[in-house]
């Protein structure tokens, strides 16, 4: 597997576990539909969190949610917007942005950012 998708797949695991020790419930784990995907839907405090992961291993290229564009969050808000049609429940939910950084001999660094909008 290439490494790319490796560190992708770590930055999903370390996202979650972190999300979790914040007190975040985990609903959906890449929760697909049509061509759109959420890497991580969470609830906490009765808000619904759909939230987009970026995991890099070097700061060559940025830090990993300069990668997030206006094209990869309409995505998330049409994934969203499926998501609620088929649950309605939800009257509140935001939409977020997990960074983390794994750099070599370093403490792992999680950056969120919450209420992210166009």
């Amino acid at each position: 597997m290439a490494k790319h998708i490796d560190t992708g797949k770590k930055g999903e695991a370390l996202g979650i576990a972190w999300l979790l020790s914040k007190g975040y419930i985990l609903k959906e784990q890449n929760w697909r539909h049509a061509r759109w995907e959420v890497d991580v839907i969470t609830e906490r405090n009765g808000i619904l969190h759909f939230t987009e992961i970026k995991t890099r291993r070097s700061l060559k290229f940025g830090h990993p949610e300069d990668k997030v564009g206006e094209k990869k969050i309409r995505n998330l808000i049409n994934a969203a917007e499926q998501y609620l049609y088929l649950n309605p429940q939800w009257q509140r939910i935001q939409f977020s942005i997990l960074s983390i950084l794994i750099l070599d001999n370093q403490p792992i660094d999680y950056f969120l950012i919450e209420d992210v909008f166009l």
